[in-house]
């Protein structure tokens, strides 16, 4: 198959060259306006594709130039396609003119929309003409097929996409951002269509895949991108529907609002020149964890009736999220190279792949994924179960035992104690209760449980200290809270080659956040061996190192 990538030296042109690079299949020309850049970049593909740099310039005759290679599909990487001018759409129209498949990364909500109108050219013709191909609407509209499965009635659809703070960023994408930031865009709410304004809008999500660490509780801002209005067609009977984008450093973002309010209020008529700068900012402004994600949230009715919530998830590791978006591309491909080529015809690529598609291209990188459903309220799941979701089931019987276990439940077992030697460390641990160092003690662990909170009561031969166990909230949400007093400390739980380990995230004190850089650490996790519940407790902090830890195991379940 012979493809010309308009945009190939380009971040996400780039990015879909490397993906595309081990199929000797494909026949590709990295084109854009530098044939020096494209000759450049095509020398760093080493690969079984074929690789050939091309002059293009989408501001002379078009048609000419596709004359010159007759390709087989042409991929639009370049943009801002908000910014296309009056004849948006004049590539497309060469590559109906020539019979070319045509496909583009579109994120302009009506360049996407607007597609349609060459539906009838392209039947004609018997090609293929899709737009958006991108997470932005193709990967939402497949999540969301995928969670609806069995229900009645999609009633609301909230998505959006955290990048990591170090992904590369396109100068092309940020003309976008600057360009629509305080516009009105459109967008369906309490089952109407009306206006909202681009970035001055937010929201606070936690993206967290079961079982997973999750990012850090994240401020999305409202985008103008394809789903408000394609989805609302798949979907019609939606009353709501919001897409957001959530990069960070988070203060960024707070200025970006802010200039956003000076667009809707008429005092800047936009901020697109000031597109060199954010430039400039958020790529030499970094700091944070090196991971990325992206959530979908629906809500609705099931075909029985109750109403349902339900999420999915998605993490990136390092600098595997930013390929994201190309792998609607790479799939569309691949079918194709497979003899699966979409239908004939002009349309958002919005139906053209399932979540299926998506999964084997995950599995390749570092990308994990989850769903999580909002449980009713008063149903009796222990804080574990609740804050685990789908991972429960991937947990050993051991551990699920003592967790699930019911209101009245001590536990017996036996357990070793060290404790730092400094006094600072001593300290602490005399503040909290913990036990002496010993090499070898009786432990006892009585659990009560009462709307959700869970009252954990250890006895190590004598010494008592206690704790109260919950589900998080807020910026705490898919944590596990425990608090020691005046202290709380949001854990995350991670199933890791069937150990459950525990990773603190947050804490405060009397409901004041502190320092993440402070908070304590250490290797704190339960697994199973030979049927017992045991346990490996290390808690650590900055500077001080350690303070105590504990290992040992627990059996004999006995409800009094």
């Amino acid at each position: 198959m012979k493809i010309i990538i308009l945009g190939g030296y380009g971040v996400f042109g780039g990015r879909l060259c490397q993906l595309l690079a081990a199929d000797s299949r494909l026949s590709i020309y990295v084109a854009g306006r530098s044939y020096k850049k494209a000759q450049q970049f095509c020398s760093t593909l080493n690969s079984g594709a074929t690789f050939s740099p091309l002059e293009f310039d989408r501001e002379k005759n078009v048609a000419k130039q596709l004359l010159q290679i007759q390709p087989d599909l042409v991929i639009d990487a370049s943009g801002p396609f908000q910014t296309y001018g009056s004849d948006p759409y004049r590539l497309v129209k060469a590559c109906l003119e020539n019979g070319i498949n045509y496909m583009d990364f579109a994120d302009g909500s009506e360049f996407v929309e607007g597609i349609g109108q060459f539906d009838e050219q392209a039947k004609t013709k018997k090609i293929f003409i899709l737009s958006g191909v991108s997470s932005f609407p193709v990967l939402t509209a497949a999540v969301v097929r995928h969670l609806s499965t069995g229900w009645k009635k999609v009633q609301s659809i909230k998505a959006g996409i955290a990048p990591s703070p170090y992904a590369v960023v396109g100068i092309n994408v940020i003309k976008a951002i600057s360009a629509y930031a305080g516009q009105p865009v459109s967008l369906i709410r309490n089952g109407k269509l009306t206006s909202g304004y681009a970035l001055t809008e937010t929201m606070r999500y936690t993206i967290g895949p079961p079982g997973m660490l999750p990012l850090n509780n994240i401020r999305f801002a409202l985008v103008d991108v394809p789903d408000l209005k394609v989805l609302p067609t798949l979907w019609p009977e939606l009353q709501s529907i919001w897409m957001g984008a959530g990069p960070v450093p988070e203060i960024l973002l707070r200025m970006l609002n802010g200039m956003a309010w000076l667009v809707k209020l008429k005092i800047l008529p936009s901020l697109s020149i000031f597109a060199p700068i954010f430039y400039h900012v958020i790529s030499t402004v970094r700091w944070g964890e090196h991971r990325g994600g992206m959530f979908v949230e629906i809500e609705g009715s099931r075909d029985d009736g109750p109403s349902a919530t339900k999420s999915w998830h998605l993490l990136a590791e390092g600098n595997d999220g930013p390929y994201i978006p190309c792998m609607a591309l790479e799939a569309i491909i691949m079918r194709t190279l497979n003899g699966k080529a979409p239908a004939v015809g002009a349309r958002p690529a919005s139906g053209d792949l399932e979540l299926s598609d998506y999964e084997p291209l995950f599995a390749k990188r570092t990308i994990y994924t989850g769903q999580r459903e909002l449980i009713p309220q008063g149903a009796a799941l222990s804080v574990f179960r609740s804050a685990l979701g789908t991972a429960w089931n991937d947990l050993p019987d051991a551990i699920q035992s003592m967790h699930d276990a019911p209101d009245g439940t001590t536990l017996s077992g036996m357990a070793r104690i060290r404790r730092g030697d400094n006094l600072l460390a001593k300290f602490i641990a005399t503040i909290f209760r913990f036990p002496e160092q010993a090499d070898e003690v009786p432990v006892e662990v009585s659990i009560q449980k009462s709307y959700g909170v869970e009252r954990w009561k250890r006895n190590f031969n004598g010494t008592v200290f206690q704790s109260e166990i919950t589900n998080g909230k807020d910026q705490y949400e898919h944590l596990v809270c425990e608090r020691f007093g005046p202290f709380t400390f949001g854990i995350a739980l991670v199933l890791e080659n069937e150990k459950l380990n525990y990773v603190v995230r947050r804490w405060s004190f009397l409901k004041i956040p502190l320092p993440r850089l402070l908070r304590p650490r250490g290797e704190s996790f339960e697994y199973s061996s030979d049927g017992k519940f045991h346990f490996n407790v290390e808690i650590k902090f900055p500077l001080i190192e350690l303070i105590v830890s504990y290992q040992g195991w627990l059996t004999s379940p006995q409800v009094y």
